[in-house]
């Protein structure tokens, strides 16, 4: 799962989603015939989806707003992670069908994972949409579209082994003009048992590190100073120019190979002034190479995003997730040793999974005291439906034991993020401006290398400036300063 919004990352899932974590399109007229509005929810990968497909769209006759009833299609990109979220995408499908009661010729879509999963069944059961279209299919929507136009329900769930989009140049959507996303590889090949996107997104396959780069410069080249470079595990990320297939690259170790390290130090050698970012990290796979090429490159964030999920070896197993408690605090050790105590380190973290007892639990506190993340997404473990967990092991961890569990660790991180913040009061930051604080257009805010908020005044800075701050106080989300 990747990360959403910075300041509200020490909070529950639950509050994450009354925070509305959502992108909607925005308003651009060229003059084309069609109107698309396009939401997403979800993770980044979500938005990035988003963005091809506005650029898929433009290229065949549509404009984009941000009013859905100025719209001739809705598009709704959509997760299934968690049941809260399917549940929230219907809940907008019945306000979409409101709107299109006064307005029968609008289509309505729906785009991603939970279309993956559910196929058919929103078309034909439900009858809440018109158009159901897979993360391996957003090429084919423009057809879609058509069959919807001439009278008939259209879908397309395939699943690709090839599908990259790397020829594809996202439309930027919600854009500062600053940072922007750029998606190194699709699908997953770690089979989680609680986790469904390896049945919505396929399997893994990386995509040509010539587009990404190129991609990346032009990024540089129209004025945006960050990138964040996408994918299920990017630790897995393997290319090659005869056969980019991972299953069959180890057999063929006479052939150059490039990964994730290699591909890192191509974006960072675009030029010094461009920020790099990446999201999501695997324990099983992120490699000291990896950990020294960013500590080669300032320009290459001390910051990365390690999802445990469970501090207890029996949970971790049980949720096949490969490694240990002590292969995971030697993944720990290495950053702190090779990056430096200042990298930042965020986590995932699943309370009340299958059988966890309350020892096992305490282990994943304690996890927490070892490492100190600066900050974590917290979940209580809900049933997916068609996952291994489901399969396996009867979801047998009581509702109010499962809360408690993650108040309890919640309550640590909260600690845990305040005082790894006030470790950089007294210190100068370099701050990649990314636009007006949130609460005061007297302030500026951007992020450090640790991907720590710093909020200041704004004085003669704007967008895109880096800019040396020194910080003076902090709460446990936000760091707050002085430009020196």
């Amino acid at each position: 799962m990747d990360n959403l919004i910075d300041d509200i990352s020490i909070l529950s899932d639950q509050e994450k989603e009354a925070c509305e974590v959502v992108k909607v399109s925005e308003n651009k007229n060229t003059g084309k015939e069609r109107k698309l509005y396009n939401e997403s929810y979800g993770c980044q990968m979500n938005f990035s989806d988003s963005e091809i497909v506005s650029s898929i769209m433009a290229e065949n006759g549509f404009d984009t707003t941000s009013n859905v009833e100025d719209a001739d299609v809705v598009f709704l990109n959509t997760c299934s992670i968690r049941e809260k979220a399917e549940q929230t995408v219907r809940k907008r499908l019945v306000q979409f069908n409101g709107v299109k009661k006064n307005k029968p010729e609008m289509l309505i879509g729906v785009l991603g994972c939970m279309a993956e999963r559910l196929k058919s069944q929103l078309l034909e059961e439900e009858k809440i949409v018109d158009l159901v279209a897979g993360p391996d299919a957003y090429r084919d929507l423009p057809n879609l579209v058509s069959q919807v136009d001439d009278g008939t329900k259209a879908v397309n769930t395939f699943l690709s082994r090839e599908e990259t989009y790397a020829d594809i140049s996202p439309v930027r959507l919600n854009s500062n003009g600053v940072t922007a996303f750029i998606s190194i590889m699709r699908g997953c090949d770690n089979m989680c048992s609680f986790c469904v996107v390896p049945f919505t997104r396929g399997r893994e396959r990386s995509r040509d590190p010539h587009s990404i780069v190129a991609e990346a410069k032009d990024l540089f080249d129209k004025g945006y100073r960050e990138v964040t470079l996408l994918g299920q595990n990017v630790d897995s990320y393997k290319w090659s120019a005869e056969q980019n297939n991972k299953a069959r690259l180890e057999k063929m170790n006479d052939i150059e190979v490039i990964n994730f390290a290699d591909l890192l130090a191509m974006v960072a050698e675009i030029d010094s002034n461009l920020r790099v970012r990446f999201s999501t990290s695997h324990p099983k796979d992120i490699t000291d190479k990896v950990l020294h090429t960013i500590n080669k490159y300032e320009n290459i964030c001390n910051y990365i995003h390690l999802p445990v999920q469970s501090g207890n070896t029996r949970v971790l197993e049980m949720m096949n997730r490969t490694y240990t408690r002590e292969w995971y605090i030697n993944r720990v050790d290495a950053i702190r040793e090779i990056i430096g105590q200042d990298c930042g380190i965020s986590s995932d973290m699943i309370t009340g999974f299958c059988t966890e007892t309350e020892e096992e639990h305490l282990d994943t506190l304690s996890l927490m005291d070892y490492v100190n993340y600066d900050f974590s997404y917290m979940f209580f473990y809900s049933e997916r439906p068609g996952t291994l967990a489901e399969k396996k092991y009867e979801d047998d961890i009581p509702l109010e034991t499962k809360k408690k569990r993650l108040a309890e660790i919640i309550a640590k991180q909260q600690k845990h993020s305040l005082a790894r913040n006030k470790r950089d009061v007294g210190r100068r930051h370099k701050i990649l401006v990314e636009g007006f604080s949130k609460r005061s257009n007297d302030h500026l805010q951007g992020r450090n290398s640790a991907n720590k908020v710093v909020i200041f005044p704004k004085g003669n800075f704007k967008k895109g400036d880096y800019v040396d701050v020194l910080v003076n106080d902090c709460s446990a989300a936000t760091l707050l300063g002085n430009a020196v």
